[in-house]
């Protein structure tokens, strides 16, 4: 019996392998089976080769291929064969594999209390289809990123021998989407490139979709495998959502064989943008903008985009990849395109036809796809303090985006506490539903806005976009103006609004860095936006300390009336004048709408124990309650009714309305930790009230009552809308 892989041997192992079976025949009369892996990469000479010998019985040849005999064999080699087609495990086979895992104790989980929920190991099996390499890799990467840990080589092992492994469908549903891919062609290129090609259509981002399509176009990649990925992501991804997907790629495919290349691009650009936004038109011209981008632009592939499967571990491929399919109407906010090219349009979707539904939508998706992005990437820019406490204290680091490691080496164990951040990012996918919270708070402050097609609308702080964009859609005949803070958010805003007609288009202006609600920073924005009064202006989180309730009740009013200077300069030079009168911003019958998160009324912990321990979860909700009422962080010094009576008393007519955000995420154990540790001001005072020991047991009750669940946490808001009184 001799084996020969095609893919490493050539003529030499073939002759070399024949003379053996030739003495075995001459010298014992025995024949040779010999058996050949991958036949089908052997050239026709090597395949002739073994013709003669296998018609006169020195050998008796096993070919094994992946690809279809009758394609890529010899004919003459094929005809003197007998073709057996190995079909795909069955279910039944692929329960027995993954139990044979789980329950032994040498090559498995045995040592190890594994259980599922409820249909989540049915789901692997279901998705491996009929694969069961799949479906131990989707078993492996369940087990073993569900722990915080995963040593269990070290001395104890971590977790130790006999603790349980928790899976939910959720790490399933993860697991089994990161299958090893069976195939190769160009190396890391090839799998990195179709990966963010997938994700892309999956997360329904049009312009990813375009410029990862030409990426694959312009490396040479087989348009019928780019087409074998898109029929999968029609019904994997797209699905009953839209039944006629299939068709239309189906038939793209088809029209593609009987045109051919460089007209069949047509029907790749028209198949992935049916994908990623389901159009019936012509618009398939958008994927030549991309075409032209990439000859000018060969930009890499963000590190959340690219290939997990293979090398996770040691290059953190993959991490901070949010899966759409987690979140609510199986969109998420998260970048695709390449970090110089994020705000890049390449799709816009016509008013004609089918495209005439999905405009608004595809619109308004990618500008709560922006507003994400730059709320998390420009955190370090923002003035307002509440910002950065509010993502501090809401969002982990497991949905940030992180770089590309450059090295790898074997594990440190020492080194065990920082690498368990790869873990924790892991479980983090599943924890926010960031974007729809914008879309609700934006629907809100604009259902308050009352905002009319010819009114003139100002946005404050609009570096994020939440508003932008939605104000330019309501005032068809009026106009829209923001106020950015930094000149890249102003950038991004222009490049966006260059898809607009002339008349269409935001006036944006940078706010001066040495402009605060202290000297009049709004009232000067009339500076701004000369010969311009503003019937709407709209601002979010003003306050962080109770002062700054005051001050904008100031700037408020000045927007109203204006200022005179008596001690003004006279100058030719407008710019010189530093001591200008400053005229009204708003007209007299303008609304101001302020939309202010309230940190003070924010989530309590306590409200979590309430089934736990009804006793317990009292006192420590009186200890919370303490805790916001006396700290002295300025940020809990102020609530809706302080900031209300503060516009009041300016001379303004204030009407006030209070709602929270519901956000769906799970508590980590170390979260809880970080929470309560001695550092922790707060974790010190509910010590001080409580004592250690009820602490200590209240955040063990903690732990467990929210151990693989997701709970709803509240944010409080209020939204107040002011005239100026008559």
């Amino acid at each position: 019996f001799i084996t020969l892989n095609a893919v490493l041997t050539g003529v030499a192992d073939i002759r070399k392998a024949i003379a053996d079976a030739d003495d075995q025949r001459k010298l014992y009369s025995r024949k040779t089976i010999l058996f050949v892996d991958e036949v089908h990469r052997w050239n026709k000479s090597q395949q002739d080769a073994l013709l003669p010998w296998v018609e006169n019985g020195t050998i008796i040849l096993i070919g094994a291929t992946t690809e279809n005999p009758f394609f890529e064999v010899n004919k003459a080699l094929v005809s003197r064969s007998r073709v057996f087609q190995l079909k795909p495990l069955t279910r039944d086979d692929l329960l027995k594999a993954a139990q044979q895992a789980l329950n032994d104790t040498e090559r498995g989980y045995g040592h190890w209390k594994v259980e599922f929920e409820s249909g989540a190991l049915e789901h692997l099996v279901d998705t491996a289809n009929g694969d069961a390499r799949s479906l131990l890799n989707a078993l492996e990467l369940a087990v073993e990123t569900t722990p915080e840990v995963w040593a269990p080589n070290a001395k104890p092992p971590v977790p130790s021998w006999g603790s349980t492994i928790y899976i939910s469908k959720e790490a399933a549903e993860e697991s089994i989407q990161k299958k090893v891919v069976l195939y190769d062609r160009d190396g890391d290129y090839h799998y990195d490139i179709i990966s963010a090609f997938i994700k892309s259509l999956r997360g329904r981002d049009p312009d990813a979709a375009c410029y990862w399509l030409a990426r694959m176009v312009k490396a040479g990649e087989d348009p019928h495998f780019i087409f074998r990925r898109m029929l999968i992501s029609a019904c994997e991804d797209t699905g009953l959502a839209d039944p006629q997907a299939i068709s239309v790629v189906e038939s793209c495919a088809q029209a593609f064989d009987r045109v051919g290349l460089p007209e069949g691009r047509y029907f790749l650009a028209h198949a992935a943008l049916y994908l990623s936004t389901a159009p019936k038109s012509n618009s398939s011209m958008a994927f030549f903008d991309a075409l032209s981008s990439v000859e000018h632009e060969d930009a890499e592939v963000p590190n959340h985009l690219k290939d997990s499967s293979r090398d996770a571990e040691g290059f953190g491929h993959g991490a901070g990849y949010l899966y759409p399919h987690a979140y609510r109407d199986h969109w998420v906010a998260q970048q695709y395109l390449p970090d110089a090219l994020v705000g890049r349009v390449f799709y816009t979707p016509s008013t004609q036809g089918y495209e005439a539904k999905i405009h608004e939508e595809v619109l308004s998706r990618r500008e709560a796809q922006i507003a994400s992005l730059i709320e998390t990437g420009f955190i370090g820019q923002q003035v307002n303090p509440i910002g950065d406490w509010w993502v501090k204290a809401h969002f982990k680091g497991g949905t940030e985006k992180k770089e590309e490691n450059l090295t790898y080496s074997p594990e440190n164990k020492q080194k065990s506490a920082i690498l368990d951040k790869a873990q924790r990012s892991w479980m983090s996918r599943l924890e926010t539903t960031r974007a729809q919270s914008l879309l609700t708070l934006r629907n809100n402050i604009m259902q308050c806005a009352h905002i009319l097609r010819h009114h003139r609308v100002l946005v404050w702080n609009a570096d994020d976009m939440l508003l932008t964009f939605e104000c330019v859609r309501l005032t068809a005949e009026g106009s829209t103006c923001a106020v950015c803070r930094s000149a890249q958010s102003k950038n991004l805003i222009d490049q966006y609004a260059s898809t607009l007609s002339q008349l269409d288009k935001p006036e944006v202006a940078i706010l001066p860095q040495k402009e605060s609600l202290s000297n009049g920073a709004i009232a000067k924005a009339s500076l701004l936006f000369k010969d311009i009064l503003f019937d709407r202006l709209l601002l979010r989180d003003m306050v962080a300390k109770p002062e700054d309730a005051k001050y904008l009740a100031q700037n408020i009013l000045q927007s109203f009336t204006g200022t005179k200077n008596a001690q003004r300069d006279i100058a030719f030079d407008e710019e010189s004048n530093l001591n200008k009168d400053i005229p009204p911003l708003l007209a007299p019958e303008a609304s101001v709408i302020l939309c202010q998160r309230i940190p003070k009324e924010g989530q309590r912990l306590s409200v979590y124990l309430t089934e736990a321990d009804s006793q317990l979860a009292h006192e420590f909700a009186e200890a919370e309650n303490s805790f916001f009422k006396e700290s002295e962080n300025p940020l809990f010094a102020f609530d809706a009714t302080s900031i209300e009576q503060s516009l009041s008393q300016a001379g303004l007519t204030v009407g006030m309305t209070t709602d929270t955000l519901d956000e769906k995420r799970q508590l980590s154990a170390e979260e809880i930790e970080r929470w309560f540790s001695e550092q922790s001001q707060y974790g010190s005072h509910i010590r001080s009230v409580l004592g250690k020991e009820k602490t200590v047991r209240i955040q063990q009750l903690l732990t467990s009552t929210t151990k693989n669940k997701a709970v709803t946490w509240k944010t409080p808001y209020a939204l107040y809308t002011c005239r100026l009184s008559k």
